[in-house]
């Protein structure tokens, strides 16, 4: 399976990974003053006394985390997003069954049987944050509030206000909102450097798991290196990969998402962000986005609302034993072999040799021949892995890197300038396709793959954005654009289809929703323009007037 990084990087996935969304802050440029740990103050041993010794340690374990729960707890926010959904009509009129947008499991407020315009339906889930400083800027994971028309933060004194969305990154699936004017004083989580993490330290989880707002959750740091792969695969085939995750075996469950990890100190080391779990709910094995990206990360999003990614282009995979061999390479030979390369990227430009041949191995086709990345900038290389964690901690867009790689078994070096990875991915079009743009359309779509063209009948060539939802009072509902109704599964995903097809816009081909998403954002509130779609497979012209995004 292909690594593609920051790239284009894809990560080996052995585990089946579940979204579990659902103090004073050290600044860059500041010096954290070094605490005393409660927990490591402890006596190492606890025997039977006479003098009570189990229990006096017991005691202080006790008490040092209900000081860890005291510190931090304030620090931490429940959030609850809302979203607005539309029911679809067929070409009959008929209103078609209603589904859960993904992410979105707590549908509620039944629909009207006897009145198929009633009251339009929303769907809500509930996730975590904390404070980053006493301007108002909450931190979350994305997929928390991702697509959200309505977003609310309750702090632990029960004071609920609400938010608005400053910037995300779906890229390290992380977000910052931010509330104004709260009233009182907000306390800040203190951030930590997560490279100060050991496996076997104390970590401490606050959160909301289930909507159990304040739940604190204590188990240790069970490894670190882990890559969890971020977002969706784009429509170019691309997938990203967050490195340098926090694995512990604290309780994470759904809904402590966008929450804290924390160390015996109470400072800030993870963001929770996934489990692995067949049943949904904590199974020992939680992940967490190390505090480094956070740091790196969040002031940029709330300075520019995104952050970019410094990019290489290319896709590959570990150098194994088999593979060196296959490639006529000593068997303890180890590196990054470039499989593919992006065209027009940076490493295509910088002259990279991708895969050129296939050979068998334990039954599989697997690509050799292309060059092998053994370090960057002189820093060693052994794994794809190693590849993702240096451009996410050490390099920069505009970056030139240095990259020492194995072509035919000759070693030589070759300059890459690093570029900016695109800032769109399909889980953005998908859920907020709009948030950038100045006019308002209304819509979540997809866009068309063969596999879709496949189950709507369409030619496999055929290219346009499925529309998949359509926001009620929208100008795309007033306009009469159809959503999806029918659940089907596609490598696995439950997909919907049967909307309409937007192929052009003001006679201009749109191909993918990068196009739809390129052509609003030149765009005006208040602006007609004329979309070229497929209803049931019959070519239609509807005119929509743009509006201004609520």
């Amino acid at each position: 399976m292909k690594h593609k990084i920051s790239i284009i990087s894809a990560v080996i996935l052995i585990m089946s990974l579940l979204l579990a969304a659902c103090g004073s802050i050290v600044l860059p440029g500041q010096v954290q003053e070094e605490q005393k740990s409660p927990v490591a103050a402890l006596p190492q041993q606890s025997k039977p006394s006479a003098s009570g010794g189990v229990v006096t340690s017991l005691s202080g374990y006790e008490s040092a985390l209900e000081n860890i729960y005291a510190q931090v707890n304030p620090s931490v926010v429940s959030i609850r997003v809302v979203q607005q959904q539309t029911a679809s009509v067929d070409t009959t009129g008929q209103t078609l069954p209603f589904f859960n947008m993904p992410g979105f499991p707590n549908f509620f407020g039944s629909p009207d049987q006897n009145n198929p315009q009633a009251a339009p339906q929303y769907s809500q889930a509930l996730g975590s944050g904390f404070v980053w400083n006493q301007d108002g800027y909450i931190v979350t994971n994305n997929h928390v509030v991702s697509g959200a028309d309505k977003i609310e933060v309750k702090f632990n004194d029960g004071t609920t206000l609400s938010a608005k969305l400053i910037g995300a990154d779906p890229d390290s699936d992380l977000a910052v909102i931010k509330v104004d004017n709260p009233g009182f004083t907000l306390t800040p989580v203190t951030v930590n450097k997560s490279s100060d993490a050991k496996v076997g330290q104390i970590a401490v989880a606050i959160g909301n798991p289930f909507g159990l707002e304040n739940t604190m959750t204590v188990g240790i740091v069970s490894a670190l290196g882990r890559t969890l792969p971020a977002g969706e695969t784009t429509d170019n085939g691309a997938t990203y990969s967050i490195p340098d995750i926090i694995q512990t075996d604290a309780p994470i469950n759904p809904g402590n998402s966008g929450g804290v990890l924390v160390n015996d100190q109470g400072t800030l080391i993870g963001v929770t962000s996934a489990i692995e779990s067949p049943v949904q709910a904590n199974a020992g094995v939680g992940f967490a986005i190390p505090s480094t990206i956070v740091n790196r990360v969040i002031p940029e999003l709330i300075k520019d609302g995104k952050y970019e990614h410094p990019y290489l282009g290319i896709s590959g995979t570990s150098l194994t034993p088999d593979l060196a061999k296959a490639m006529d390479l000593n068997a303890t030979q180890r590196g990054a072999l470039v499989e593919e390369v992006v065209p027009n990227g940076p490493a295509d430009q910088a002259g990279l040799h991708g895969s050129d041949r296939q050979v068998t191995i334990d039954g599989q086709d697997v690509n050799v021949g292309g060059d092998v990345i053994t370090a960057i900038d002189g820093t060693p290389v052994k794994t794809m892995d190693d590849v993702i964690v240096y451009l996410s901690d050490h390099a920069d867009v505009c970056q030139k890197v240095t990259l020492t790689i194995l072509r035919n078994g000759k070693e030589m070096s070759i300059d890459v300038t690093l570029e900016a990875r695109a800032a769109q991915t399909a889980e953005e079009q998908q859920t907020n396709p709009n948030t950038q743009s100045r006019a308002w359309l209304g819509i979540a779509g997809l866009s068309l793959t063969p596999e879709l063209n496949n189950e709507m009948n369409l030619s496999q060539d055929q290219t346009g954005v499925l529309i998949e939802q359509v926001q009620a009072g929208s100008p795309a509902d007033e306009a009469g654009l159809q959503g999806s109704y029918k659940p089907v599964l596609i490598n696995g995903q439950r997909v919907l289809i049967g909307g309409d097809v937007v192929t052009a816009v003001n006679g201009k081909p749109i191909a993918t929703f990068e196009d739809l998403q390129a052509f609003l954002q030149n765009t005006q509130p208040g602006q007609k323009v004329e979309l070229t779609i497929l209803r049931a497979a019959q070519q239609q012209t509807i005119t929509v007037t743009l509006a201004e995004h609520p």
